[in-house]
């Protein structure tokens, strides 16, 4: 469900949401599906634009960097009367289990700063946050919490997995949820435990058959890059949960043979049709990247496979009618976004805050 299409529980007050580094607005359409007025996203990457608003037609998408914003600006968003959400994900790249943490750029560390000090600011009611786990050690997310309780905000937060809200991926995320009007919970998971998680079957076993640098007639999003001549035949050798160490040798890379390669195992690698995806990341179209071979068809998965992956709606809208698909942008952009799925349960742990 979209923000354009959004109503509001029964017998509940009106959220209204504005997200912060929105993105393509995978929280926001999250939010939206379970009733939030998300009225506005805003984000630095102009490439967020005609996604953001091509899928939230009731929202307003203000590109702007989110340290020049002033508490005026967001607070101008919401209606008088509305219990107030603000909501984001910082980029995450400083703390991410890819990043070396003597070297990151410390200077981002300030967009977390950042959306403490527009929390202090424009006093919302309600709060979220997503963020990758190692940020939880991090001193700007002590900051923040420090924050949060100077505001008289109750606050709760934890690691989870998308995949027990329902996300057919394997994501663990740090979620945090504050309520000044009544305590609040991170949300109880809806699809606990490998029983009840959604498969790579379920997920995207009844869209079209593609080879590797096709596009599918229906839909411009179902695309999967072009392999190399070595990558087909890596590909065909490849079992889907194995690893490169199921090719006969004159397949094996160089830097996989060296002593210092041969724990690499998670490159490469096809997924399993009856478990969750990996996790989606920036380079999720690229079949050396990690474990994003498609189970059965030699070829990396496509765009909307990935899109489906993260929990976005099979209709969701990523580049203009008519336009070029740009795999590497598309891809980066899908990689980046907060779980749909992710974002319902949100909403509904912080509906449950609400008086009643």
């Amino acid at each position: 469900m979209r923000s354009d299409k959004t109503q509001t529980p029964p017998n509940t007050p009106l959220v209204e949401g504005v997200d912060l580094f929105c993105g393509v607005g995978g929280l926001s359409c999250g939010l939206a599906a379970e009733g939030v007025r998300v009225v506005a996203g805003i984000d630095v990457d102009p490439a967020c634009q005609f996604p953001y608003e091509a899928n939230h037609k009731g929202a307003q998408f203000l590109l702007r960097d989110v340290t020049t914003l002033k508490a005026e600006e967001v607070k101008a968003f919401w209606s008088p009367g509305a219990v107030r959400l603000l909501a984001g994900c910082a980029p995450c790249q400083p703390f991410s289990s890819y990043a070396n943490t003597a070297t990151v750029d410390k200077a981002k560390w300030r967009l977390l700063r950042e959306f403490a000090r527009l929390v202090a600011e424009c006093e919302p009611d309600l709060v979220t946050m997503e963020n990758v786990p190692r940020l939880q050690q991090a001193a700007p997310f002590k900051d923040f919490l420090r924050a949060l309780k100077r505001g008289k905000y109750h606050v709760d937060y934890s690691v989870v997995n998308a995949a027990d809200y329902g996300a057919p991926q394997q994501r663990k995320r740090l979620v945090l949820v504050a309520s000044r009007l009544g305590p609040v919970a991170v949300p109880e998971p809806t699809h606990k435990g490998p029983a009840n998680w959604v498969t790579v079957r379920k997920a995207v076993g009844h869209l079209a058959t593609l080879e590797d640098g096709q596009t599918s007639k229906e839909d411009p999003l179902h695309v999967a890059s072009t392999l190399s001549d070595l990558n087909r035949e890596r590909i065909r050798a490849s079992k889907p949960g194995g690893t490169w160490r199921d090719w006969p040798p004159q397949l094996v890379a160089a830097c996989h043979q060296r002593e210092s390669g041969k724990h690499s195992a998670g490159v490469y690698g096809r997924m399993e049709w009856d478990k969750p995806a990996p996790t989606m990341t920036t380079l999720c179209n690229g079949y050396g990247n990690g474990r994003f071979g498609h189970p059965q068809q030699h070829r990396a998965i496509s765009l909307r496979e990935a899109a489906i992956f993260q929990s976005f709606p099979e209709d969701y809208r990523f580049v203009r009618e008519g336009r070029d698909v740009v795999i590497k942008s598309v891809a980066r952009l899908i990689g980046n976004a907060v779980p749909p799925k992710l974002g319902e349960a949100v909403a509904r742990a912080l509906y449950a805050s609400l008086p009643r």
